[in-house]
């Protein structure tokens, strides 16, 4: 096995571990009950300080984070409650294995366990991106970079989840998020999606 890869395999290993963790903090819950749950995680493995975020890398082509926030995603907003949290965030920059869907979920169901991960799964889709309007008129106008942030919105049961990826000119995934957050910030979202 080359170092790249046994590098890779290791940041992996590092990051999503080897055990899954059962979610006990997610969006709605206080941001005592999440900070403790993120520092208590055996995958997250926050360092001191590391609070309500978690950053790791392993070289500079490859980095890790999650961030639990009492503001909802997307466009900044006023948080309406500043006790409870709106949204959690899963993200990877990796550009040496780049970073695909079927990463981001798993990343989901290691951290916050298979009770989340079904939810997700059977989520019902409300809006993807880029939209074959977009998609042709990237094509007719040569602007690759229209169509470079590929996503969904889905609505569970329990929570509402943002999934995208973000590829380079030549179409490699190296940029890619997973957010959980409550229901009731979904409309917000899928509005400033259509809009950008």
């Amino acid at each position: 096995m080359n170092k790249s890869k046994l590098g890779s395999f290791l940041f992996i290993g590092m990051i999503l571990g080897l055990t899954a963790n059962p979610a006990q903090a997610l969006p709605g819950q206080t941001v005592e009950t999440v900070a403790a749950w993120i520092a208590a995680h055996p995958t997250l493995e926050p360092g001191i300080g590391d609070g309500l975020v978690v950053t790791k890398r392993n070289t500079a082509a490859q980095r890790f984070k999650f961030e639990a926030s009492v503001l909802p995603p997307g466009q900044i907003a006023f948080p309406t409650n500043r006790r409870l949290i709106q949204s959690e965030q899963i993200s990877f920059y990796d550009m040496i294995n780049g970073v695909t869907p079927e990463r981001l979920t798993e990343s989901l169901r290691v951290i916050y366990g298979p009770a989340i991960y079904q939810d997700y799964q059977r989520a019902n889709l409300v809006y993807a991106y880029p939209t074959p309007a977009t998609i042709d008129l990237a094509r007719r106008q040569n602007r690759p970079m229209l169509i470079a942030r590929q996503g969904e919105l889905l609505l569970g049961d329990r929570f509402a989840y943002w999934l995208e990826v973000t590829r380079t000119e030549n179409g490699k995934p190296i940029n890619g998020r997973i957010t959980v957050f409550l229901p009731e910030d979904l409309d917000k979202l899928e509005v400033e999606l259509r809009n950008r």
